[in-house]
């Protein structure tokens, strides 16, 4: 006998920030497609100039390569270039997304601002360092997230939002004030837009990530998140992408159709109780 999540036949996704390699957006989307979902599939249209030698190697194409290997496996994906941070992006987004499938299911706020200029203490955080993470992370998980619901609650239809936050959210470190609170805040956003969506059929969960095997992990050298890994956390290795996926599609799923509100720590043990 196996066991199958279920919930997904028919269903449409929209996994935001998912164009890069080595991501969790990249993971999601594919999981999703495996379980069953059509898959949109979203990304800023970065300049190839900046992708990283791994991808030039490979001849990666960003969220074209990504729609690409959903469809090698039998599924559908639409890959859009979006401005999530925007209202005018995030209309023209779902506009697309309801002229090509007619629905949306799912939704998985990952996209997020590369790190930058803002890993600085708060004292030298430059304003609009400031505010470009802030519109990212924060503002574009709200606007997509209003987007979403709005179309439920309209349509009469459940569905799912999961929310990619962090564990930066609830440590807070130095040299993260931009970043770390714009995980609070979505965390929050989860909290409160789980309590008011709950009477529609509405879930609304957050992932907190630890340290995970992705491109963002190329600004420190392997000695230095080899040390990191064995100081902080329990499990002694860093995470995959595919390991945040399989959460994120159990928190689609209807196994947790009785599960909101919540922001579950995915980190290797690195964070318990909080």
């Amino acid at each position: 006998m196996t066991f199958a999540l279920t919930g997904f036949e028919g269903k449409v996704a929209v996994v935001t920030g998912a164009g890069r390699m080595r991501s969790i957006g990249r993971a999601v989307a594919v999981g999703l497609a495996r379980a069953g979902c059509d898959v949109v599939v979203t990304g800023t249209g970065r300049d190839p100039e900046t992708y990283p030698e791994d991808e030039r190697a490979a001849g990666w194409a960003d969220i074209e390569s990504v729609a690409a290997e959903i469809e090698a496996r039998g599924g559908r994906a639409l890959p859009l270039v979006a401005d999530v941070a925007t209202e005018e992006g995030v209309a023209a987004t779902f506009d697309r997304v309801l002229d090509r499938f007619g629905r949306v299911d799912v939704l998985v706020n990952n996209a997020a601002a590369s790190r930058g200029g803002d890993r600085v203490p708060a004292v030298d955080l430059g304003t609009e360092a400031w505010d470009r993470v802030i519109a990212v992370n924060l503002r574009g998980a709200f606007l997509m997230s209003r987007a979403f619901a709005r179309h439920c609650v309209d349509q009469g239809r459940s569905g799912a939002i999961v929310n990619v936050s962090s564990i930066g959210g609830k440590l807070g470190g130095p040299g993260t004030a931009a970043y770390s609170a714009s995980k609070a805040g979505l965390q929050s956003l989860t909290s409160s837009m789980a309590k008011e969506l709950g009477c529609h059929g509405v879930r609304v969960n957050a992932i907190c990530p630890g340290v995970i095997a992705t491109s963002r992990l190329d600004d420190w050298s392997d000695d230095q998140w080899d040390a990191y890994v064995r100081a902080q956390v329990p499990m002694q290795r860093v995470g995959s992408p595919g390991e945040i996926a399989d959460v994120a599609v159990f928190l689609a799923s209807d196994q947790a159709s009785f599960v909101t509100g919540q922001s579950w720590n995915v980190d290797g043990g690195q964070l318990t109780i909080r």
